[in-house]
C-alpha cells in the first residue's frame, strides 16, 4: 500500500534559452551581504518600500562617492 499524502516535489530548472527562464533585472553582479543593525521598527517598514533592495544600493554607491578623496 502505497502512503500518497506525502509525495516530494521536485523542481527542475529550466532550460538554456527558455523564455520562461529567470533572467536577472540587475545590470551589476551582487556581492557578499551587507548588514547593519537600525533602529526598532526599521526592518518591517524598509521591506514596504518599493524596490527597497535597489534603491539601497543606490544609496549605499552615492554614500560612498562623496566620501572625501585622500590625497
Amino acid at each position: 500500500m502505497h502512503d500518497n499524502k506525502h509525495k516530494t516535489l521536485v523542481s527542475m530548472p529550466f532550460e538554456k534559452n527558455n523564455p520562461h527562464r529567470y533572467t536577472r533585472k540587475l545590470k551589476r553582479p551582487l556581492g557578499k551581504m551587507i548588514g547593519f543593525r537600525g533602529y526598532e521598527g526599521q526592518s518591517e517598514q524598509l521591506k514596504t518600500v518599493p524596490n527597497w533592495q535597489e534603491r539601497l544600493r543606490q544609496f549605499v554607491d552615492q554614500l560612498i562617492c562623496d566620501l572625501p578623496k585622500n590625497e
